[in-house]
């Protein structure tokens, strides 16, 4: 099997193994029995989260374990997001790949596929016109096919949008903002009022980037991020700068300790009332409501502003977590079943009506029993005039995504000026990608 530079280089990393392996969260009613025994690799603590998507997760792995008691059984390898890429690769660098794990879609899932090491699954998808592949969404693939070869199973779907409270909003005197300029406003507004507009981690660098790409999308449009990955366009075109700079101006917003605070720190000083705004995927929804139950009831929703004179607004940043199988897995079967079992009926619903994300199949669930933010969720994407993903994961490859990232913290932080961070990705593109 080829290996990949990202994965090679992991191999380094091989002394997390002994400890990787051994953080494994062995279900506390498995049986010493001849069942047929699988791994499932995730990056949260199953156990300790009060996530309720990972509790869900959670739940369908005690469900599995359950119904083919004998059969078949799952032993999840856990490990914080932070760390989960480098521990996921070690793994495959040193031939103990788990038999399935969770990845973003993008240049994360590319790596993958290009190193041989995830498995076709588009026979086992569509055999015998398979009613499996019939209950996804229409085109929930499109992110996940590589020349016409599907390489992994979403099981959930999330948009990111703008969350806001909306008492500490009142409070302000605060409308929902449509455009940039309003945005502003209503940071002012909201510091005037005593309370911090914007909760972000910048510690966490994706979610900093995350509003530096809708940013430039607002700005100049998802033909500009086509140009420069195919080698023509430039990131010092006028519409990065300007989306750039408008995260800069924002920035002035955030809580004092941004630089340090971690996406889970920046999501708790939104829940707990000491700031007044939150861009994150719809995935937080479970976050919010499983950490603050009460939280829910003052938790709105309105879609990322306009940039006036710039592109569609009506644009959405979506992404979904899906499993990968590994190429080099002996338990086929087990593995599709486990699979099969996360995209289920009774697993889509929960996804909805507990967690509050969007589910990936035609499963009918009761918007009534789901988290009010679900349903401002919906409504916005209904109005959705077409979508894009993480602009770090929508790049040329993850080294590209990975200095779009710390060119935006550099940018924040003010070691760069907005033309020195965008030059540092130009450099990069000249040096690896348009050659």
């Amino acid at each position: 099997m080829k290996v990949s530079k990202k994965i090679f280089v992991c191999a380094c990393a091989l002394l997390v193994l002994t400890s990787t392996m051994s953080a494994a969260k062995k279900s506390k009613k498995a049986k010493k029995t001849k069942a047929t025994e699988i791994s499932w690799m995730f990056w949260d603590d199953l156990e300790a989260t009060s996530d309720l998507m990972s509790q869900g997760y959670a739940q369908t792995i005690e469900r599995f374990n359950k119904q083919y008691e004998g059969v078949y059984h799952c032993t999840p390898i856990t490990t914080n997001l932070e760390e989960y890429d480098m521990k996921l690769n070690a793994l495959i660098a040193a031939g103990k790949a788990p038999d399935l794990f969770i990845c973003n879609p993008g240049p994360n899932l590319s790596s993958y596929v290009e190193a041989g090491a995830a498995k076709d699954l588009t026979t086992i998808l569509t055999k015998n016109e398979s009613a499996w592949y019939g209950t996804f969404t229409k085109g929930i693939f499109e992110r996940l096919t590589y020349d016409g070869k599907i390489m992994a199973v979403p099981t959930n779907f999330a948009a990111a949008l703008v969350f806001y409270n909306t008492e500490l909003f009142k409070k302000a005197g605060c409308a929902v903002p449509t455009t940039y300029e309003e945005w502003i406003d209503c940071c002012k507004k909201l510091e005037k009022s005593g309370v911090t507009p914007v909760a972000c981690s910048a510690g966490t660098p994706w979610c900093l980037s995350m509003l530096a790409g809708y940013f430039c999308d607002r700005a100049g449009g998802p033909d500009n991020l086509a140009k420069v990955n195919a080698g023509k366009g430039s990131w010092l075109d006028p519409s990065f700068k300007n989306g750039v700079g408008k995260l800069k101006e924002l920035s002035k917003y955030f809580q004092k300790t941004a630089a340090g605070d971690s996406n889970d720190q920046a999501t708790a000083a939104f829940y707990n009332g000491e700031a007044a705004m939150l861009v994150q995927g719809s995935w937080v929804i479970g976050q919010i409501n499983g950490a603050r139950p009460d939280f829910e009831a003052k938790c709105g929703v309105f879609s990322f502003p306009a940039i006036k004179g710039g592109s569609d607004p009506n644009r959405m940043i979506v992404k979904t977590d899906n499993l990968v199988m590994s190429s080099t897995t002996k338990n086929e079967e087990a593995v599709i079943a486990l699979m099969k079992m996360f995209t289920d009926d009774t697993a889509q619903k929960y996804t909805a009506e507990v967690a509050g994300k969007i589910p990936v199949t035609g499963v009918k669930f009761d918007l009534n029993k789901a988290p009010k933010q679900l349903g401002y969720v919906q409504k916005i994407l209904a109005k959705s005039t077409g979508t894009l993903g993480f602009y770090n994961e929508s790049l040329a490859t993850v080294e590209a995504g990975d200095t779009f990232d710390n060119a935006m913290v550099d940018i924040f932080l003010g070691s760069c000026s907005v033309d020195e961070g965008l030059q540092k990705i130009e450099n990069f593109y000249k040096k690896n990608i348009w050659k």
